[in-house]
Formats: C-alpha cells, sequence, structure tokens
C-alpha cells in the first residue's frame, strides 16, 4: 500500500491543483528530482511553478491554473 505525504492540505483553486501543489515524494526530498512533482507551491510569497526538470532547481511562474484556468 502507497501512502503519501502531505506537509499541508492548503486548499487552492481546485481539486487538481490541490493534489499536485501539496504532492510530497515518498522516493525523493527534493522536490526538483522527482519527475511526479510539476508544480510548486511558494507559500511565504504566494506564487506558483511549473517545474522544470532539467537537473536543476528552476520553476517557471504561472498565473492560470493549467487544470481549470482560475487565477493564481
Amino acid at each position: 500500500m502507497i501512502i503519501k505525504r502531505w506537509i499541508s492540505l492548503k486548499k487552492h483553486c481546485c481539486e487538481d491543483m490541490t493534489y499536485h501543489a501539496n504532492f510530497m515524494c515518498d522516493i525523493h526530498n527534493n522536490p526538483f528530482e522527482c519527475p511526479d512533482k510539476i508544480i510548486i507551491f511558494d507559500e511565504k510569497d504566494n506564487d506558483y511553478g511549473l517545474i522544470i526538470h532539467d537537473g536543476g532547481a528552476s520553476s517557471i511562474g504561472i498565473a492560470f491554473c493549467p487544470w481549470c484556468g482560475s487565477t493564481l
């Protein structure tokens, strides 16, 4: 049985964004190393980004939800 860890259950604009923004990998400690982690959420700045999986720690900021189109 696979159990996912959740740091916080912060609600976001839709169910898909909530899942991806709160996703924690059981294998990778660094979210930029996990191929399943695609959204990064900065609670301090309330910013969202799409992780660039190129071996670094980069993301592209987004202003709209990729799933429901809501303004973030």
